[in-house]
């Protein structure tokens, strides 16, 4: 397990992590399938043409969690209870089939949980970067993390 326990945390703590993750046409296609998402922008290559992206983009839902995957080794494998939600999520660029995303995670918050003295509240900031190193997601997430066992 390589996740860290809710007193490991600290405000300001910052991951860049070092696993990335070139995007393909089939984790689109099948991403948006599983999904039930039809939209064309995602899937229609003659309808993206005229866009003003020319192409297809990569479903949004997808790269959010691929941006939070991608940081699970290094915080929250095997030591997070759940997320308890997902704020202020953003998309300033798209993403394309081929594309490369890295992430990197910022510690906001730590508190320890009201409900359960087993566990606190971890709120993260996620952001993700594409091959130029231009953000093309970020978000905050708050989860519900283990205390170090007795």
């Amino acid at each position: 397990m390589s996740g860290l326990y809710f007193e490991e945390f600290t405000p300001g703590q910052r991951f860049v992590h070092k696993v990335r993750r070139t995007v393909t046409e089939t984790d689109n296609l099948l991403f948006c399938a599983l999904t039930m998402n039809p939209a064309a922008l995602h899937l229609d290559a003659e309808y993206c043409k005229g866009t003003v992206f020319g192409e297809r983009i990569v479903n949004s839902v997808f790269t959010l969690g691929l941006m939070v995957g991608l940081s699970v080794y290094d915080t929250t494998f095997g030591t997070t209870l759940g997320n308890l939600g997902w704020e202020e999520v953003k998309f300033p660029r798209p993403v394309f089939v081929g594309d490369t995303l890295r992430a990197e995670t910022t510690v906001v918050s730590v508190r320890e949980s009201r409900s359960r003295p087993d566990s606190g509240i971890v709120v993260f900031e996620h952001r993700a970067f594409n091959q130029r190193d231009e953000e093309v997601a970020s978000c905050r997430r708050a989860a519900l993390m283990m205390k170090r066992p007795a």
